[in-house]
């Protein structure tokens, strides 16, 4: 609804006797400032397209296997190269007294996996014999990459019995899934820092000795679990001299190498979308689903926008507060807990590919994002002021095809808070956006019913 709204009347008078509330005397200049709120004019239209490679550019490592009739079947591994620690402990260490090597995989406690936390599952950990491509997709085939005979560890777990602890550094409470590994590997990876610690100098010299790892689920279906924390833990003594000159053995732990943003990591997803979901599509919904999914297109009525707020603004002076969309959602019913992409991001489809490759921030001119709410069921996409700013005054009001095609998308948004400088508030600062791989999810968008607002004022002269 169209709605007027007079914030002030700042007339300039010139007053020939005393001025009360109600008469202020004669204006030389009458002036009218009004706030305009245009949300009824525009419509949003789109359809959904499978997107079912993607560019994975986070280390969260999503594991596990999920089958749920409403969503699909979606199994999940993991090859990633590991980043070397700089310096290894070797003060009066020796490869005999390496005692056991572990792999651990860290799950938040919070959001950490979708489906059934008791379920019985398997995992497989192979060492890579060759070096992993780049870039690299979620379609990619280890097959060729890694000896099936080669088995470094494996483990039986469920999370509900994983240990559970708490990362410090992060404040984070966390679930641990240990596998046990060889301890010959980190004895192997000792005596070869021993011997030349360049190899441990860089992620790519020590890839080159040592590939990385594949980390398959080999059993069970009903979870799948995102980890955001993997490392090679390695358990050794010493043996030192008490003070009564007594030998003594000193126990001791360290990560040897780990999964980190600077090395190849990628998820290898397997989705099979469910009959229900691309039935939607073919009906004309407007499909969301995640990982390597459905995303949505949709062509953004700038034109119409700007075409409008010339008109009503051709007599006056004017700026824009706002531009917002809003789109509702419709959750889809499932028996394993999945639920809409926590946040989406909407980007000019011709850059999408630009954006992920260099790991992109928005910028609320190209790109934007938004947080699911759950409590009111939609999506606001709020900072597009920049956007619309940008045509009327760089573009002439001209609104080519690529400003208005924009790609909808499922997003995994990383997040920090920062303490305000001399006050005691705070306030979120987004550090990644990256395709979503830390879940399944999935939602209807109501394109039907999304709603788009523009907020401006102008001032008229009278």
């Amino acid at each position: 609804m169209k709605k007027l709204v007079v914030l002030i009347a700042a007339i300039l008078t010139v007053c020939v006797a005393a001025c009360t509330d109600e008469d202020i005397g004669s204006s030389i200049v009458d002036t009218k400032s009004v706030v305009v709120e245009d949300s009824t004019s525009f419509n949003l239209i789109g359809e959904s397209v499978l997107s079912p490679r993607l560019q994975s550019r986070t280390i969260t490592q999503l594991l596990g296997h999920i089958a749920d009739a409403a969503y699909g079947d979606l199994s999940s591994g993991v090859v990633a190269q590991l980043m070397p620690t700089l310096a290894i402990d070797t003060l009066l260490v020796k490869p005999e007294y390496i005692d056991s090597c572990k792999l651990l995989l860290r799950v938040p406690v919070t959001n950490g996996f979708t489906g059934d936390s008791l379920v019985p599952m398997r995992l497989t950990v192979y060492r890579l014999n060759k070096q992993l491509p780049t870039p690299i997709y979620s379609d990619f085939d280890p097959e060729g990459y890694y000896d099936a005979s080669d088995v470094l560890g494996e483990v039986a777990y469920s999370v509900a019995a994983a240990k559970q602890a708490t990362d410090t550094q992060l404040s984070t409470a966390y679930r641990e899934v240990a596998v046990p590994m060889p301890v010959e590997l980190a004895r192997e990876l000792f005596t070869m820092y021993v011997k030349n610690k360049d190899i441990f100098a860089t992620p790519r010299a020590f890839a080159e000795r040592f590939p990385g790892l594949y980390i398959s689920s080999t059993h069970g279906t009903g979870r799948v679990m995102n980890v955001y924390d993997t490392r090679l833990m390695t358990y050794y003594h010493r043996i030192v001299k008490t003070s009564a000159g007594k030998d003594s053995i000193a126990k001791a732990t360290q990560t040897y190498a780990a999964v980190t943003p600077e090395v190849i990591v990628n998820n290898v997803l397997r989705l099979d979308l469910a009959q229900a979901l691309d039935d939607a599509v073919i009906a004309g919904d407007a499909i969301v689903a995640a990982p390597a999914g459905y995303e949505v297109q949709v062509t953004f009525p700038a034109q119409l926008i700007v075409d409008a707020y010339k008109i009503s603004t051709a007599d006056a002076l004017s700026a824009i507060n706002t531009l917002e969309l809003t789109i509702p959602v419709d959750e889809i019913t499932n028996k394993s807990g999945i639920k809409p992409p926590t946040h989406l991001l909407m980007i000019k489809s011709h850059l999408k590919d630009k954006f992920i490759a260099a790991d992109s921030l928005t910028n609320d001119k190209d790109s934007f994002y938004a947080e699911y709410d759950a409590s009111k069921k939609c999506y606001v996409f709020d900072e597009m002021r920049d956007y619309i700013i940008d045509i009327i005054k760089n573009k002439g009001g001209v609104v080519s095809e690529s400003d208005m095609m924009f790609t909808i998308m499922a997003v995994d948004v990383t997040k920090y808070t920062q303490s305000a400088t001399y006050t005691s508030s705070a306030y979120e600062i987004v550090t990644k956006i990256a395709p979503s791989v830390a879940r399944p999810s999935m939602a209807r968008l109501r394109l039907d019913k999304a709603k788009i607002k523009i907020v401006y004022n102008k001032q008229i002269l009278n």
